[in-house]
């Protein structure tokens, strides 16, 4: 996780990446359905390419389930240098 700038450091978001599998960040979306169900999307980008390198939608996503998410495009792709989210954990 990176702390906002409000804290004394520098986000990570504005070091130049250059090349691919260095940063890759990391966000939810949520939305809902027509008949009211919510569902949130896991997304994880290559920053450098823009590559989508995980999608996954579902009515609920997990650490444990984000976790398994992630290790397996780590193991398709070999381990970035640094995972960036911007998101405020919260309970809903």
């Amino acid at each position: 996780m990176v702390l906002p700038p409000s804290h004394g450091l520098q986000a990570n978001h504005s070091r130049a990446v250059d090349g691919p599998n260095q940063r890759w960040s990391l966000d939810f979306v949520s939305d809902a359905l027509t008949d009211g169900r919510r569902f949130r999307i896991l997304a994880v980008v290559d920053d450098f390419s823009r590559e989508n390198l995980v999608l996954v939608a579902d009515t609920s996503l997990s650490g444990q389930r984000v976790a398994r998410e992630l290790d397996r495009v780590i193991a398709e792709r070999g381990m970035p240098k640094t995972i960036v989210s911007d998101n405020v954990l919260c309970a809903e």
